[in-house]
């Protein structure tokens, strides 16, 4: 898809919401995890998208798929680069290349509860974009990469540390 046709799409969204604000807020769609086997899941989405995880044989999984934790990283890296190409499509800037890697550290020993003290969350949370554009200065595609990272909805939930509840539903 050609960064005009990004921006005529991004352009017409934007017009209806301005005109219609209510529109603006939506539900998203769920994601609903399946145990498969071991600590094996298969999560899935009302539209047919689906996706397996697994955690390293060290840790009892079968591993040779994405464990749960790289997903949060892959997310935060495809959204914000979308939100990239999205706001370089708005300024009339055709992206090049374009890739944004997300690095992080983990404590297993939260994992594990082997130390209550110690928190299971991903520290040291990096995005790392490289991009280049015909038609653009270094300055702007600056100004583009952190608008994109501040307007990237995982990453602005990501900062926001937004509370999660859970729904116990025992059978």
């Amino acid at each position: 898809m050609s960064g005009q046709t990004v921006r005529a799409a991004v352009e017409n969204v934007a017009k209806l919401i301005a005109e219609n604000p209510q529109k603006a807020r939506v539900k998203n769609a769920p994601a609903t995890a399946f145990l498969v086997n071991g600590l094996a899941l298969s999560v899935t989405g009302p539209n047919g998208e689906m996706v397996q995880t697994d955690m390293p044989k060290a840790i009892g999984g079968a591993g040779g798929i994405p464990q749960p934790g790289w997903l949060l990283r892959a997310a935060l890296a495809s959204c914000t680069g979308t939100v990239i190409v999205m706001r370089a499509a708005q300024l009339g800037i055709e992206v090049k290349t374009l890739e944004v890697t997300v690095e992080s550290e983990s404590d297993n020993r939260g994992l594990l509860g082997l130390d209550d003290d110690i928190s299971a969350a991903l520290a040291g949370l990096r995005t790392r974009v490289g991009i280049t554009a015909e038609n653009a200065t270094r300055a702007q595609l600056e100004d583009i990469v952190r608008w994109g990272d501040a307007h990237s909805p995982v990453a602005c939930t990501l900062r926001k540390a937004l509370g999660s509840d859970i729904e116990l539903i025992v059978s």
